[in-house]
């Protein structure tokens, strides 16, 4: 299996060189390429095809939440895990909202940025549910409120609420006494019927629609 190719977006160099030992201690994971700020994300993602971009969210020229729009925006485009100095950052929220997978503190031990790697390559969603509650009440008059939900099911509408507490597939189906892989094609349908690529940004749907209150 080929390794996981990773695009290290960041203005500080001793952060990208710390970033970069890390990743690159495990065989699975690559740093392909370096980016100082968004505009060099842009081009270096377009070279380069990386699987995941760890992007920053203050820099110059572009930033972190406008590089990770213009690359959500591509055909075939990366992963973007958002690195943050602080969980309450006035742009993390925006840059779920804009298509980022997840979010990491900078001062994440080696083996938790390791696994979010890993985890919003295989797909899934980095999400940290009171915190992730707590920006979207945070940004509630900042960020468009989006219209209700297109009509769901019982069953989607339970799984979707489960998915904002942070659930695992394999932790919805034991709540749900389901199978795993019945609890996968409603997460796929919720995806479709929601116009969404990933978990984060049904989720963020369901906030913003007012589905799962912001209590």
């Amino acid at each position: 299996m080929s390794a996981i190719r990773v695009l290290l977006v960041d203005d500080e160099s001793l952060i990208r060189a710390g970033l970069r030992a890390i990743i690159d201690a495990e065989p699975d994971l690559e740093v392909v390429g370096e980016a100082a700020d968004g505009a060099e994300a842009i081009a270096a993602a377009r070279s380069l095809r990386p699987d995941v971009v760890c992007m920053d969210v203050r820099m110059p020229r572009i930033d972190g939440l406008e590089a990770t729009r213009l690359l959500s925006a591509r055909a075939e485009s990366p992963r973007v895990l958002v690195l943050t100095t602080f969980e309450n950052d006035d742009y993390v929220y925006e840059a779920l909202a804009a298509g980022a997978s997840g979010f990491l503190l900078k001062r994440a031990a080696p083996e938790q940025v390791q696994a979010a790697i890993r985890t919003v390559h295989a797909g899934e969603s980095l999400l940290f549910p009171d915190a992730v509650r707590r920006l979207a009440r945070a940004h509630r008059g900042s960020v468009a409120q989006r219209p209700g939900l297109p009509t769901l099911t019982d069953r989607e509408g339970e799984v979707l609420r489960l998915m904002a507490r942070g659930m695992s597939n394999a932790e919805i189906a034991a709540e749900l006494v389901l199978g795993v892989e019945t609890v996968k094609s409603h997460v796929a349908s919720l995806l479709s019927k929601l116009d969404v690529r990933d978990r984060t940004q049904a989720v963020i749907r369901a906030y913003e629609s007012g589905f799962v209150p912001l209590r």
